[in-house]
């Protein structure tokens, strides 16, 4: 499962020129799930973005978790995070779930951030999407749950 995570002072997902969801303050996280994910994927990657220290502090330090400063977060389905683009110049994305597999492991991210009482909103799985972003600082980074956890046996 990959996540890139923005953090925004403000962002929304808009379906047929109707807002689907907004934040203020927070990150936004596009979401990627691949072939071999599972609970434990959702469970690593959702702990990670809740505690990932990237607000800064009084001293302007990374000290600041999303928990620490009650930030909001926007969660977006984005399967082209699995592209695997080393051969010819069409991506291939045989390495992203399949929807129904996908969508499922989406959800279960989503019930995971929830828990923890902030606010969370997100975009409509597999729908044509206009993402709004004001990415602040800016600051971009790529969470990769297999990086940490072992392949499945």
């Amino acid at each position: 499962m990959k996540a890139l995570v923005q953090r925004v002072s403000k962002a929304s997902v808009s379906v047929d020129n109707q807002v689907v969801g907004s934040i203020d303050r927070g990150l936004l996280v596009f979401l990627g799930v691949a072939v071999e994910d599972s609970e434990k994927d959702a469970v690593y990657l959702a702990d990670k973005v809740l505690n990932l220290r990237i607000f800064s502090d009084d001293s302007g330090k990374f000290n600041l978790s999303l928990l620490n400063c009650r930030g909001e977060l926007l969660i977006i389905s984005q399967f082209t995070l699995l592209a695997d683009t080393r051969k010819g110049r069409r991506p291939n994305f045989i390495a992203a779930a399949p929807p129904d597999k996908a969508e499922s492991l989406f959800g279960r991210f989503v019930e995971l951030v929830r828990a923890s009482g902030l606010k969370v909103a997100t975009g409509v799985f597999g729908g044509r999407m206009l993402v709004e972003i004001h990415n602040e600082g800016p600051v971009t980074i790529m969470l990769d749950s297999r990086e940490h956890i072992p392949a499945q046996a």
